[in-house]
């Protein structure tokens, strides 16, 4: 797995809203936004599930996905892929659902996507934009 970097793990704290893509296994794409998008540690994010249609019937079908981290704030901007793994139970489901219900009461909660980081690109204008980005962790 990759682990995200410091700039990287700065990035993502500064952003509100995840454009979160996925594909059908007929590779028919599809890209949502996404507010409850936690980075739980260097390698896995968690997203929450509360209004999932096409995004969780692609995930079933295809379980991997794209995320986006860009803001005004931010320095450059990277897009991060992931293996996908889905929870409607067990601990951490009930983990996220507190977090969820404690920002939104009202909302569903349904499942809890995990997702383990694969690859991070580059998505910053320049020669070096959509080059993967070698990560070298210690």
């Amino acid at each position: 797995m990759v682990k995200l970097v410091e700039e990287m793990k700065e990035a993502f704290s500064k952003v509100r809203v995840f454009p979160v893509a996925t594909a059908s296994k007929d590779g028919i794409p599809n890209v949502v936004p996404i507010g409850f998008c936690m980075l739980m540690d260097d390698e896995t994010i968690w997203i929450a599930d509360n209004f999932m249609k096409k995004t969780l019937a692609n995930l079933k079908e295809n379980p991997h996905v794209a995320i986006y981290i860009w803001g005004p704030d931010i320095k450059g901007c990277f897009q991060v892929k992931g293996d996908v793994t889905i929870f409607t139970e067990g601990e951490d489901f009930q983990k996220m659902r507190e977090i969820v219900l404690s920002k939104m009461s009202q909302a569903p909660a349904k499942s809890l996507i995990v997702v383990k980081i694969t690859e991070v690109f580059s998505c910053t204008p320049g020669p070096g934009a959509g080059e993967r980005i070698h990560l070298v962790n210690p």
